[in-house]
């Protein structure tokens, strides 16, 4: 399964999804996530206090996040989290290190029912 991280550092999840100017894309499966590679976007946040929609931001992004499963981001908007999820992207909110947030991320989404071993997942 593949998971978005807006992330500035590299090595947290430390980013809000509107101030992200990439996105580090992972492949979650077998307990080892593996970095595939990095999307440059522009910013979806305006810094305007209105918070206008912006979709030819917001349409950058989604098709940056192509294939996605997830996106996994130190906090999102409501509206571009609904617009998210209506192209099938859940927007998941944490923190901390990439890999131990990856690997929690990976279990939510899982479907298994319990925490997911991973070793034999097919997601």
């Amino acid at each position: 399964m593949l998971i978005a991280v807006a992330s500035k550092s590299g090595t947290e999840v430390d980013q809000h999804f509107g101030h992200a100017e990439r996105f580090l894309i992972y492949d979650c499966r077998q307990g080892q996530p593996r970095l595939l590679r990095e999307v440059t976007v522009d910013k979806y946040c305006s810094y305007d206090p209105d918070h206008p929609f912006r979709h030819a931001q917001f349409n950058a992004i989604a098709t940056a996040l192509q294939g996605c499963k997830a996106v996994l981001t130190a906090m999102i908007g409501e509206l571009p989290k609904q617009e998210l999820e209506k192209l099938g992207i859940e927007a998941l909110i944490g923190e901390g290190p990439i890999e131990t947030a990856l690997l929690a991320a990976h279990d939510s989404l899982c479907g298994c029912g319990r925490r997911c071993d991973q070793r034999n997942c097919s997601k």
